[in-house]
């Protein structure tokens, strides 16, 4: 499966389990992502994404995103789109 890298978190709210998350490439609810870094390596659907607190479908390069994540990321850690 090729991996193609869309974003790196630049944040974690740990309480609402939410990653923000620039983007370098386009991403959609319902796209299966990819998040590793050196102590993160897991697969999840994309099931929510915000921008500004507003809920989106979809996002593109350059965007600052929240998406709700099933374990703890942390800055740097890269996203890539399966």
């Amino acid at each position: 499966m090729i991996e193609q890298e869309i974003g790196t978190v630049f944040d974690y709210f740990a309480k609402v389990e939410v990653a923000a998350v620039k983007l370098s490439g386009s991403l959609k609810v319902g796209d299966k992502i990819r998040v590793r870094g050196i102590t993160t390596d897991f697969e999840q659907a994309v099931e929510s994404m915000q921008i500004d607190r507003e809920e989106v479908k979809e996002a593109n390069n350059g965007d600052e995103i929240g998406i709700k994540v099933i374990e703890k990321v942390r800055r740097h850690d890269k996203i890539y789109k399966l």
